[in-house]
């Protein structure tokens, strides 16, 4: 794969902004893969006129308007119909991609031919690593997240769920990659279904790579490209709906992915979400709104 029509990139925008801007130049400016990659952008009815910066000063990237905001998978769904690339990158608007990523993600696919999805490495702001590349968590340690992790970010549960002890230095098989920067063979996107549209906002990245497994393709993380994430752009500015739909998406996951004896614990598991939505939502009335709200996905 070296060609530039050899892969795309879909960016789904809601107000980002110059963030969206910045996003696309990242990627137009990474051609180590032979040349830019096609770029299709679906904005999702923004009102901060970032679309229309986005056609003024690029016009060559394919712009998809949808009449309303549609939500990440919806409109990663659109995007990825508005391609025929074999090998397809979600990308946030709040992402930009580092120079030679493009060669290092599609070589990876090129050697592997039962690798579904890829992730590359993933920087803060402030330079740290974000793991992005993690395990699916057992049934205790989901359930010490979900209760200690706003509290205490370093517990034992979510150090393995998040694999904050990992080497990150080498590329390794993983559960699941964030779907901030994610590439992906089309042939195994189409196999599964694509994303699914369930899912607003928040554990779509999971689920797509927990079918990947289920179908039998790997998922792995690679190191040799890089990008720098500046997060939670919707979060901050819709707080309230994003905690909703944060723990909504967990309620959906594990009614989809939890089986045999673990579905016993379905039940107390959307009741402990319920709870922490509640609770989550009245710190935030009460006294978090100056604050930037926080996700422990």
């Amino acid at each position: 794969m070296s060609s530039a029509t050899s892969w795309a990139a879909v960016v789904v925008n809601y107000n980002a902004g110059d963030e969206l801007i910045a996003c696309v130049a990242s990627l137009l400016a990474d051609t180590s893969a032979g040349g830019p990659p096609e770029i299709v952008v679906v904005d999702n009815a923004s009102e901060d006129g970032s679309a229309d910066a986005l056609a003024a000063i690029y016009p060559e990237v394919t712009l998809v308007r949808a009449p309303t905001n549609l939500g990440f998978s919806r409109a990663n769904n659109l995007g990825v119909a508005a391609t025929y690339a074999p090998v397809i990158a979600a990308v946030n608007p709040d992402v930009e991609v580092d120079p030679g990523t493009a060669a290092a993600m599609l070589g990876r696919l090129d050697a592997a031919a039962d690798l579904a999805a890829i992730g590359p490495r993933v920087r803060n702001p402030d330079g740290s690593q974000y793991p992005s590349a993690r395990a699916f968590p057992s049934g205790i340690d989901a359930l010490g997240h979900a209760v200690l992790g706003q509290v205490w970010s370093t517990n034992p549960f979510t150090r393995r769920y998040r694999r904050l002890d990992a080497d990150w230095s080498g590329p390794h098989d993983v559960g699941w990659l964030s779907g901030s920067a994610l590439w992906f063979r089309r042939a195994a996107f189409d196999e599964v279904g694509g994303w699914d549209e369930g899912f607003f906002m928040y554990l779509e990245d999971v689920d797509l790579c927990a079918r990947f497994g289920s179908a039998g393709w790997r998922v792995a993380y690679e190191p040799g490209g890089a990008v720098l994430h500046r997060q939670g752009l919707s979060t901050s500015r819709h707080p309230y709906r994003m905690i909703i739909e944060h723990h909504r998406s967990a309620a959906r996951f594990a009614s989809k992915h939890w089986h045999g004896p673990r579905r016993l614990l379905l039940g107390p598991a959307v009741a402990l979400l319920a709870v922490r939505a509640a609770t989550q939502l009245s710190v935030r009335a009460v006294g978090g709104r100056t604050e930037r709200p926080r996700t422990t996905r």
